[in-house]
């Protein structure tokens, strides 16, 4: 019965994302009383707001157990941008015998061994699978329990969330000892109006929002960090690609080079962490560029952005909120710690936000400080969420799987390290590779890279 499945959007605050699962929660209602059947369980996981990781979903085992481990049979898990039909999902959830441990998702694996799973299954990665968010994931209450009581015991160790998907895996696997994803062909990323929806229980609707006109080049401040024995290789490459994308950049460094041109900071290169350098570039940004420039980028010299699709999506963010977007790592979040925006996919900021951080005393505890975490844990202390988008990359396109990035329009990827990156940028984020402007996907001619 649908009263047997509690809904959990993996949803967020700020108002574009908390909208659209607002919508999503109402199509879901909608459905049920359409179907003649009371009204499901839905929750937003950003208004469990009792911790601050509650988008990593673990931490919240204890209280799904607490609260639904005797009323319900499922609770399933979906994006703001996954499609319900909800009487397809109640059928193919009919199938598994809800009184057994069951992890149920669309099968993602990795096809060589990749860093941001701490090249775990070196020696067959692809034999290991994790659910793919976007299509929707279910654990039935046999686990939730099972899970909640393995957390009492074995508390969450207090490091770092990287790809949560694969790391709830490893986690519900247990090395061995517990259940494997089930993979669910019902389960899809098809796009919503495909014909190979049809078959589905979930489809995906979002491959990068569009929410009316790109914002305008000029809108857009673009900050490269870089030093100078970068200068000679890595520099060319972004000249050579996205640069043109930029009305307005600058490259800030340790040395004055007319010839790109950089910027000398003032601030000496450092091995590790940048905090001192970031924290500069913000002060320029503030009081150096027209107060008329809502949106600064941060970015290294070693990312692959493209500026042309960053200027769509951010048609969906207000700047006068206080945005700081990207791709979210967290840490610590099993113990009070904070969620922050990994910074070689790039850092996105409204002015606002840079406003409220330097108005604050938060400041680096040292120049080599990693600057995005030290960024997140200010914004945390000043109440301000980070903002996640999965279109930005830590990485470089051969970490992910490549269904994952079947559904995606890209924004950025990160690192030169044994790929052409030229040749990336070209093959994943040139404009000429360019959806149609309806928003509809289009085939790329990606070669393997």
């Amino acid at each position: 019965e649908l009263k047997g499945i509690v809904f959990v959007i993996q949803s967020q605050s700020n108002s574009f994302h908390s909208k659209r699962a607002e919508d999503l929660k109402r199509d879901i209602v909608k459905q049920a009383a359409d179907l003649g059947k009371e009204s499901p369980t839905v929750l937003l996981i950003h208004q469990i707001d009792r911790h601050e990781g509650a988008w990593t979903i673990l931490p919240l085992m204890t209280d799904f157990s607490v609260t639904y481990g005797r009323s319900t049979s499922w609770i399933f898990f979906c994006e703001e941008d996954t499609r319900i039909k909800v009487i397809k999902l109640l059928e193919t959830l009919r199938r598994f015998d809800k009184s057994k441990e069951w992890f149920l998702g669309k099968a993602l694996y990795d096809e060589e061994s990749t860093i941001i799973h701490h090249y775990a299954f070196a020696e067959n990665p692809a034999v290991f699978k994790f659910p793919d968010f976007a299509a929707g994931w279910a654990l039935s209450i046999p686990l939730v329990n099972k899970l909640a009581k393995k957390l009492k015991s074995e508390p969450l160790k207090s490091d770092f969330t990287i790809d949560l998907k694969h790391e709830i895996a490893l986690y519900i696997w247990q090395k061995g000892e517990g259940p494997h994803l089930t993979p669910v062909p019902e389960f899809c990323t098809d796009d919503v109006n495909s014909y190979k929806a049809d078959g589905c229980a979930t489809t995906f609707s979002n491959f990068l929002p569009l929410c009316g006109e790109p914002v305008n080049k000029e809108d857009v401040f673009v900050a490269v960090k870089t030093c100078r024995k970068f200068h000679g290789d890595r520099i060319p490459v972004v000249k050579q690609t996205w640069e043109r994308e930029a009305a307005l950049i600058e490259y800030y460094s340790d040395y004055a080079d007319i010839s790109i041109p950089t910027i000398d900071l003032g601030i000496p290169n450092t091995d590790r962490g940048h905090c001192g350098k970031t924290f500069a570039i913000l002060e320029k940004f503030l009081n150096h560029t027209s107060p008329r420039t809502p949106w600064l980028v941060v970015v290294d010299d070693d990312t692959l952005i493209s500026i042309f699709r960053l200027r769509k999506l951010l048609s969906c963010y207000d700047p006068n909120e206080p945005v700081f977007l990207g791709e979210r790592y967290g840490y610590g979040l099993g113990t009070g710690g904070y969620s922050y925006i990994t910074g070689g996919g790039g850092m996105v900021f409204s002015r606002t936000a840079v406003q409220k951080l330097l108005a604050s005393k938060c400041r680096c505890y040292s120049m080599d400080a990693p600057d995005d975490m030290v960024l997140g844990m200010c914004f945390s202390g000043l109440g301000i969420p980070i903002t996640h988008s999965p279109l930005f990359h830590q990485a470089r396109p051969m970490d992910y799987p490549k269904d994952y990035l079947s559904h995606q329009i890209p924004v950025s990827f990160h690192k030169h390290w044994n790929i052409d990156p030229v040749k990336v940028y070209f093959t994943w984020l040139a404009p000429n590779t360019e959806e149609s402007s309806n928003g509809k996907k289009v085939g790329y001619n990606r070669e393997d890279l």
